[in-house]
């Protein structure tokens, strides 16, 4: 006899189903009044909630290529479907290795509190992780075949750096996010490998100021998991993960990331002054409200309970930096995207 739980899930509707999937990628959880249905759960447990930051890479990426004469829509959009599809993987590998190595506990470990950790909260098997890791890896592996063939050896060259930089995060034997260099390598990730490769098999050919325009929105993930790493200075260092924050402390951390969060503007006006890009990139002066507003949460000390309706906790300074970096990368790409359909420079007869 079916139960009555699986009579429920039977009766969900489409719209039940849109509902469950906004919330998991809004709260990276699904409360316990809703069914879980199977996208959901592999949704929350590679946590797509914070896929956003990945497709904003690719997308500027392609934005800064969509001027260029041999720019291919075909492969841009197989570059943004293969870091999506390698952020999941990434996300399962961390949380795979990171149990196996006992990091993350159910008992005290801030990666299981905020959202279900795929192991330790019973939804899926060891054997489940590593089939699905197996899958997602297969698919980026096909997608590497297509544009290789297509844009020659240097896709390979992106695809394995990225690979080794996600693998060895927490994978031993190097384990950066255990020496400090977690940061640095989303950095890379974000930036360089994720944007200048997408740039690449856009268009074919990857010049060095591309590398520059990378570093902005890399910049703003790079505070992401600084504000992350801040959180759980009390439970890494006990650990011996020597994060960067537990490396150079929680105040320093948190000046680090107010440093980064204004570096972002003179990046982008550095690039702008010197005609790399036009001067609709500027419209990302309209998220310095909420920059200094940013700055001001990061000097004062975390609260001691959670906000009415605040869903991650205890994280917080990661949630600051995330919604910050939404809006700074959100007008960067408006920038871009005005910038490819009408290019306005600074006039080079004022320099």
């Amino acid at each position: 006899m079916i139960s009555d739980k699986l009579q429920h899930k039977k009766r969900q509707t489409l719209a039940d189903l849109f509902a469950n999937w906004k919330e998991v990628i809004l709260s990276c959880n699904l409360s316990s009044s809703r069914v879980m249905d199977p996208v959901s759960k592999w949704l929350i447990l590679t946590r797509a909630c914070v896929f956003s930051m990945t497709l904003t890479s690719g997308l500027i990426g392609g934005l800064l290529a969509a001027r260029h004469p041999d720019f291919n829509l075909l492969y841009f959009l197989l570059s943004v479907v293969g870091l999506g599809v390698a952020h999941a993987s990434n996300n399962l590998i961390n949380d795979y290795f990171d149990e196996a190595l006992g990091l993350d506990t159910q008992e005290d470990y801030v990666r299981a509190q905020y959202a279900p950790h795929p192991l330790l909260s019973g939804l899926v098997t060891r054997a489940q992780v590593r089939n699905a890791i197996l899958l997602l890896n297969l698919i980026d592996l096909a997608i590497l075949i297509v544009l290789t063939v297509a844009r020659g050896p240097l896709v390979i060259a992106f695809a394995l750096a990225g690979l080794f930089i996600s693998v060895f995060y927490t994978a031993p034997p190097l384990r950066l996010k255990r020496i400090g260099l977690g940061e640095v390598g989303v950095l890379l990730v974000w930036g360089p490998l994720m944007i200048g490769g997408t740039y690449f098999v856009t268009a074919g050919e990857i010049p060095a100021w591309v590398i520059v325009a990378s570093l902005p929105y890399a910049l703003l993930v790079m505070t992401v998991l600084l504000g992350k790493h801040i959180d759980k200075i009390a439970m890494d260092r006990p650990k011996g993960i020597h994060t960067l924050p537990v490396i150079i402390g929680e105040q320093a951390a948190l000046w680090l990331n107010r440093i980064i969060a204004v570096a972002f503007y003179f990046i982008v006006v550095a690039l702008v002054l010197t005609r790399f890009l036009s001067v609709w990139l500027l419209v990302v002066f309209l998220s310095v409200p909420m920059l200094i507003e940013t700055l001001r949460l990061y000097s004062q000390p975390k609260p001691a309970e959670p906000p009415e309706g605040y869903t991650v906790w205890p994280l917080w300074y990661v949630s600051i930096a995330f919604r910050f970096t939404r809006l700074a990368g959100g007008l960067f790409i408006l920038g871009l995207l005005l910038h490819a359909i009408f290019p306005l420079y600074v006039p080079a007869s004022l320099f």
